[in-house]
């Protein structure tokens, strides 16, 4: 019988690409609209996705003020602004394209995500970071048979699944509540949040009488739309676990960032 490989699809967007965004994006910060623009392009700083560059004539209550102070980012040189919004300043949160990045970006400006109190695509609000459009999320029901085990010990053992295929990530395999030994597991307080999947509802940690292994499971109980099938169901990290699919062990990807890949 043919089995999972373990391998996926690699990210194929190059570092300083830009391309239209045709969604109208908004920012907030303290109730007050930084920007508005329906002239939004993506580009690409670093090649796991992008981040939306903004039109400096499409700020609406937001001011900058150039820091004077210059740096080499992902696309280009760009210039530091402080950004203030009404009575709120938030330090160095913008990037003015410069001479040099690619020209489509000249006359925007990129936002530090987090110096934004809310963003939205459409009416729809965005997190931690904009949706790549070369990005596909597929949630599909599956007949194969799924084992977890870690230092010898089984956590779970499922006759069926939902395989979650994220580009650039490897296959997450969710499982039914019923077929994990909860016994074993310990809560933990992580929350992470994805821009494909939503936000976390809980996170679990095992202790084995030889290791503690934080943070190698987590569960999604009202995740996106995107995602729906996934919802209340449990996966855990291929990179931290033994995992079985099919009665075949997978190979163990690399070890992503902490909270980076769930």
């Amino acid at each position: 019988m043919a089995t999972d490989s373990g391998l996926h699809p690699s990210l194929i967007v190059p570092i300083g690409h830009v391309e239209p965004v045709p969604r109208r994006i908004r920012g907030m910060i303290g109730g007050r609209v930084a920007f508005d623009t329906r002239r939004a392009l993506y580009v690409w700083e670093w090649q796991a996705y992008p981040q939306f560059s903004i039109p400096v004539e499409d700020l609406v209550d937001g001011v900058l003020h150039d820091d004077k102070h210059m740096e080499q980012l992902g696309a280009g040189p760009a210039h530091r602004h402080t950004l203030r919004v009404g009575p709120e300043v938030r330090p160095g949160a913008a990037w003015v394209w410069g001479e040099g990045a690619p020209e489509p970006l000249h006359d925007t400006v990129r936002f530090e995500w987090e110096a934004l109190d809310t963003w939205f695509e459409e009416d729809e609000p965005v997190f931690v970071h904009p949706r790549s459009p070369y990005c596909r999320v597929d949630a599909l029901r599956s007949s194969s048979s799924v084992r977890v085990e870690l230092d010898g010990v089984v956590l779970a053992e499922a006759l069926d699944c939902v395989k979650l295929f994220e580009t650039g990530l490897p296959t997450r395999y969710y499982l039914d509540r019923t077929t994990i030994d909860w016994t074993r597991l310990r809560h933990s307080d992580t929350v992470t949040e994805c821009p494909y999947k939503g936000t976390t509802s809980s996170y679990w940690s095992f202790d084995s009488d030889t290791a503690s292994h934080e943070d190698i499971a987590w569960t999604y109980d009202f995740p996106t739309i995107h995602a729906n099938r996934i919802a209340g169901l449990t996966a855990f990290y291929n990179e931290r676990v033994d995992l079985y699919v099919d009665d075949f062990l997978l190979p163990r990807p690399t070890d992503p960032t902490q909270g980076a890949s769930d």
